[in-house]
């Protein structure tokens, strides 16, 4: 379009003698006409999400909304703002750690204008001193944190900045919405090769520190393992020992228990025999017990005898004098004695001895 105004402007004869450099001037002298046209008119837009103020003669100070505004040139100064959320980046900012270790970090500082009034009339350049208010905030801040705290959580980082940075330009109409860090590096190689070294050592201290640990529970769980087992043991013990001690008891309570039946077995047979023995059943008398316990006595002898006679292991001779057969009852073995006495006489010279009654002669 511009090329067709200077050919209408010079004529088409003329066009092969026109060249570049004629063009160029001919353009900047159209965009000059345009800027002067400009400035001289009397209206303005404001676009949404931007506010302005108009100065009249550089005072009386006029907020413009976003949408047609007038604004007379020469008497009127117009300035204007955006309000919505904005970012300054601030890149390879050199600072130093905690625990003094350079770094290079960067960063991305966003913030919105909620005063438009005094981010135009008590801050020159607002964008321009948030980016130097966020670079030495960062660089402050940055030196209260040690270099494996900024690599292990950020978000601290960031919140404190965030906080910092809000606190300084809050007096401007500015709000800072948030601080991402970037990228957070060693200043050069021979930092970097340090903290790996730092980290390889760490991390070693911290596998030695596991590895104590975990001898520590192995041992421990020996330790435990032990402990159990001789509880164990111990309650083994204890519970054998009640067991052998309820054992006995109980074996004692029946041999108890067995001997009162018996003795109540006895003293039955001894009453059973005394009423048999007594001329008078009704009225038994402790003689007749006595008599009853002797005979009773006396058969029990002639079981255990016959017993032993009928064994094949034995080889047993009875004599009939007293001493061999006891004093228990003295007319027994007197009659005893003369019944082995008439057998020995009836018995022919060189004939074995009949045995009389339950004493036998040889027993093999």
């Amino acid at each position: 379009m511009n090329s067709t105004v200077v050919v209408g402007r010079l004529g088409r004869g003329r066009l092969a003698s026109i060249t570049r450099a004629e063009i160029r001037s001919a353009r900047s002298s159209l965009v000059s006409t345009r800027s002067a046209m400009a400035q001289r008119t009397f209206f303005t837009i404001i676009q949404q999400g931007q506010e302005g103020w108009r100065l009249s003669l550089g005072r009386d100070p006029v907020k413009l909304t976003p949408g047609l505004n007038i604004k007379i040139p020469f008497y009127h100064t117009l300035t204007v703002l955006d309000v919505r959320e904005s970012s300054v980046n601030i890149p390879n900012l050199p600072g130093y750690t905690a625990d003094n270790v350079p770094v290079l970090c960067s960063g991305s500082l966003f913030y919105r204008i909620t005063d438009s009034y005094k981010a135009t009339f008590a801050v020159s350049e607002v964008e321009r001193n948030v980016q130097n208010i966020g670079t030495s905030a960062m660089r402050s801040i940055l030196g209260t944190f040690t270099y494996d705290k900024v690599i292990a959580d950020r978000n601290e980082l960031n919140e404190q900045l965030n906080q910092v940075i809000g606190n300084s330009i809050a007096n401007w109409g500015v709000e800072c919405t948030r601080f991402e860090v970037q990228s957070f590096q060693p200043a050069n190689r021979e930092v970097e090769r340090q903290l790996e070294l730092q980290m390889e050592a760490e991390r070693n201290r911290r596998k030695q520190l596991l590895d104590t640990q975990a001898q520590i529970n192995v041992a421990e769980g020996q330790k435990q393992r032990v402990i159990l087992e001789s509880e164990g043991h111990l309650e083994a013990k204890s519970n054998e020992a009640d067991a052998a001690y309820k054992t006995v008891f109980r074996e004692a309570e029946a041999r108890q228990q067995q001997s009162l039946m018996e003795a109540a077995a006895i003293a039955k047979q001894v009453e059973n025999i005394a009423q048999a023995l007594s001329p008078n059943k009704d009225a038994v008398t402790s003689e007749d017990r006595k008599f009853a316990l002797a005979t009773l006595v006396e058969l029990r002898r002639l079981d255990q005898l016959q017993a032993i006679a009928k064994s094949k292991s034995n080889s047993t001779y009875f004599f009939g004098d007293k001493a061999a057969l006891g004093a228990a009852n003295d007319a027994f073995n007197v009659d005893y004695a003369q019944a082995v006495k008439r057998g020995m006489e009836k018995t022919p010279v060189g004939a074995p001895s009949p045995a009389v009654g339950p004493v036998a002669a040889s027993v093999a």
